[in-house]
């Protein structure tokens, strides 16, 4: 059966990291758990502000949903600012729409600073109107961001389809400030930098298990030990072992088809500018272009479900209505990846003990917010000030029939594709 967790991104990816499992004891000021943007980010800003730390990765940097994402740096989460001050409050979601406003450039100033090579181009990225609907979607956005600072610009059908290429977009909603990566590459390249600011990274190392004593926090790791003062959980969707802290989310599956890399005329045609894009459906897809010219488009579903073959037809079909120019072009095999969702979009922090906080529920938003989320949690419980936090930790977090909302969303995704790929 075909291992749909291999991603375009481990054949094209230049950054290695020097890692190695956990052998023997440790002793550190904060142990994180899990290597992806989070985890990485917050082992780099440890280490860089003096304290020891060690990196545990159950398998291989960037193995979750890091390693398996679109390579959207975008600012901001899915929710429109106004969704946002509505769940959260004024003031804290004012604090996080504006730490948010600011996560590419320091997505892309962490790939300047450490050379990470991950393919980065900041030319913005398009968030596309599918349908008429979608227009007026796209129109409430911009309003709203404007209204909020964002430097958005709100694009008609007409100069969408100049700057797309495709005779699909109904319009479309620019940010300047966002772009693309190879995703994998620059959570490797985080985790390089974390390395070499003093970090220790260990990957196939999975924590068995976690609890806290007299001195501080105690893993269970490979047969060893890593003691620490604090911990940070971030394992996201791709938790294991530890069932007392796993994060309760709906589990959603994102796939992704690239193209053979294309030939300079057809690459001429196809989003010339360089931005990334996504839509307005309630099935999203997204579509950018690599490095080498690949065109990759993406799409709500699991290619390991019953559903998956639905998947497959409709990629040929989305290729052929966005570029009819591409409809024939070949495939590289695809690709999925597993999103925490929680019922509202908003990311969670989750305090699992004294001086231990767990991280969660990006919704699909993991690079900008995962960079700042895993910083800030470093800087707050290394400093003592839960203040720093991007939002206020809860005790505990819950979400009702994750089951079944999860069996919803695969069928509903499995039936568009296949009613679409049809007609």
């Amino acid at each position: 059966m075909r291992d749909y967790d291999q991603s375009l991104w481990l054949q094209t990816s230049r950054e290695r990291v020097a890692a190695q499992t956990l052998s023997g004891d440790l002793t550190v000021d904060l142990a994180v758990i899990g290597g992806g943007y989070t985890g990485c980010s917050a082992a780099l800003a440890a280490a860089q502000s003096g304290a020891s730390v060690c990196l545990l990765e159950a398998h291989q940097i960037g193995h979750g949903g890091s390693g398996r994402n679109v390579g959207l740096v975008n600012a901001g989460l899915w929710l429109p600012p106004d969704e946002i001050r509505l769940h959260l409050g004024q003031a804290v979601g004012d604090r996080l729409i504006a730490l948010l406003a600011k996560a590419p450039s320091e997505v892309f100033e962490l790939i300047d600073a450490h050379g990470i090579a991950c393919e980065p181009v900041r030319k913005g990225t398009l968030h596309c109107a599918h349908s008429a609907s979608g227009y007026g979607d796209l129109c409430t956005r911009h309003a709203q961001l404007s209204t909020s600072g964002a430097p958005v610009e709100l694009l008609d059908a007409t100069t969408s389809r100049q700057r797309t290429g495709s005779p699909a977009v109904h319009g479309a909603l620019f940010d300047p400030r966002a772009g693309t990566i190879q995703p994998l590459a620059y959570a490797v390249g985080l985790a390089c930098a974390a390395q070499d600011a003093g970090a220790q990274i260990c990957i196939q190392s999975p924590v068995r298990s976690l609890r806290k004593d007299n001195e501080g926090w105690v893993l269970r790791v490979n047969g060893g030990t890593v003691r620490a003062k604090s911990v940070i959980q971030a394992t996201n969707a791709y938790h294991q072992d530890i069932a007392i802290t796993a994060p309760d989310y709906v589990p959603v599956y994102y796939f992704q088809y690239a193209t053979a890399p294309l030939s300079h005329n057809l690459r001429a045609s196809i989003l010339p500018q360089g931005e990334g894009c996504w839509d307005t459906g309630l099935i999203m897809t997204s579509f950018r272009l690599d490095q080498e010219g690949r065109f990759i488009v993406g799409g709500m579903g699991n290619l390991s479900h019953a559903g998956g073959f639905a998947h497959k037809a409709w990629v040929r079909r989305k290729l052929a209505t966005l570029y009819p120019q591409l409809a024939d072009q070949p495939l590289i095999e695809g690709w999925h990846g597993r999103i925490a969702m929680t019922s509202d979009h908003i990311p969670k922090i989750t305090q699992i003990g004294p001086n231990a906080l767990a991280a969660h529920g990006f919704s699909g938003r993991g690079i900008g917010p995962g960079t700042v989320f895993g910083r800030l949690m470093a800087e707050s419980l290394l400093n003592g000030d839960p203040s720093l936090l991007p939002v206020p930790p809860v005790p505990e977090y819950s979400e009702n029939w994750t089951g079944l909302r999860h069996v919803f969303f695969e069928t509903g995704a499995a039936l568009t594709h296949f009613i679409k790929a049809r007609f």
